[in-house]
């Protein structure tokens, strides 16, 4: 069947496959330089065309309104210049980490989990609304050591249900878990602002939002600036975390059951594995990880729920991919998202560049950098079906 695969196609495949840990790096480190060097070309083509009221560089006699050098420097200082600055990128690495995490974890058994926003969504609204009921029973020094761990614990428990019920879905009626899972975002976010409207709004603020979280429930900034809206400890348990499930998939009988059902579901099944068992243990999971996120963004970012909560879970998609779906990945392919995110309002701002060129820049440089793992992930799957050999048991 690999036959029908281009040649062409089949080499670059089965070679980004075999790569070792180390190309991999070496590999993303050289698209990060060839992502910079198209996007300079394309900061200058626009530049071109555009019209300003002083030209931002002149080269060889020509005016351009966009320098790619000043548009580099202010996203770096805009990524990492300032503590504040520093803070926010690392608040987005921090949630997209959570979020990556729903979505590698299924994917490592075989399930693609699009509902991580949804979960996300929910969870948010979950912890809010468990806050402010809780808040006013509670006072003093203990008030920060009940409503912490409740907040964080109902955004846990309602994302793992949310995540409960495509895996039921999947185990009981065959329904597809994309199709589920994507649906199911909508329904989440309808469901919420229908909840907050009826119940739950605050009448003193126009919009779809509640009263903001009793000031003990939220997670203060150490190490940076007050109001930065990012807790260093909340960073340091988010590596832990991080460490613990790559000790669940590599060092847990579930998580060997994770990755052999991933790799070849009919082996996995006749060796003993419950495939229903762990698609529902990795749903659940991955529910409960974005809910964790949710629950953070409402407790260390914006301190209530409103409508227009960030793409937080699609964008957890990207990182996880661009991880590898290993956990540990995460971590520096979540920082780049968020130096590109934090980076990118720096530019719009200071340079006054377009938005919508701000967006394809910062696209352009996710897709270059992803593209060398996307082709790796698809190699791999591939040769486990059988359709690609490995390299080297396969001529010309």
């Amino acid at each position: 069947m690999s036959r029908a695969l281009p040649e062409g196609l089949r080499r670059t495949l089965r070679r980004f496959a075999g790569l070792s840990a180390v190309e991999r790096v070496l590999v993303s480190g050289a698209a990060v330089v060839v992502a910079l060097l198209v996007g300079a070309v394309m900061l200058l083509g626009s530049g071109y065309v555009a019209s300003c009221r002083e030209p931002a560089l002149f080269l060889a006699g020509t005016s351009f309104c966009f320098d790619p050098v000043a548009v580099y420097a202010a996203m770096y200082q805009g990524a990492f210049g300032t503590p504040v600055n520093q803070a926010l990128t690392l608040q987005r690495m921090t949630l997209l980490i959570f979020t990556g995490l729903a979505f590698a974890i299924p994917y490592r058994a075989g399930l693609f989990n699009i509902g991580a926003q949804g979960q996300f969504v929910l969870a948010a609204l979950a912890t809010t609304v468990s806050l402010l009921a809780l808040g006013p029973l509670v006072s003093g020094p203990v008030a920060t050591a009940v409503l912490v761990p409740v907040g964080l614990l109902a955004g846990a428990v309602v994302g793992g249900l949310y995540g409960l019920l495509p895996g039921v879905l999947k185990t009981r009626y065959g329904t597809n878990e994309v199709i589920s899972t994507l649906l199911l975002n909508f329904i989440a976010t309808g469901v919420a602002v229908v909840i907050v409207k009826r119940a739950f709004n605050n009448p003193e603020i126009q919009g779809t939002v509640t009263r903001s979280i009793p000031e003990a429930a939220t997670l203060q900034p150490w190490l940076f600036p007050p109001g930065t809206r990012f807790s260093v400890p909340v960073l340091a348990a988010t590596l832990l975390l991080v460490g613990g499930f790559w000790w669940l998939l590599n060092r847990t009988t579930l998580g060997y059951d994770i990755r052999v059902l991933g790799r070849q579901q009919a082996a996995a099944v006749f060796g003993g594995v419950d495939d229903d068992r762990v698609t529902v243990l990795s749903m659940v999971i991955a529910g409960a990880v974005a809910g964790l996120g949710g629950g953070l963004y409402v407790m260390m970012v914006v301190g209530r729920w409103q409508v227009g909560l960030p793409a937080l879970g699609f964008d957890g998609i990207a990182v996880s991919v661009l991880a590898g779906n290993n956990p540990v990945g995460l971590v520096p392919a979540g920082l780049l998202f968020g130096a590109l995110q934090s980076g990118g309002l720096a530019i719009n701002f200071q340079l006054g560049i377009p938005r919508e060129l701000v967006d394809v820049l910062r696209g352009l440089v996710i897709l270059l950098v992803a593209t060398p793992e996307l082709f790796r992930i698809v190699g791999r799957r591939l040769q486990r079906q059988g359709r690609l050999r490995p390299a080297g048991g396969e001529s010309g």
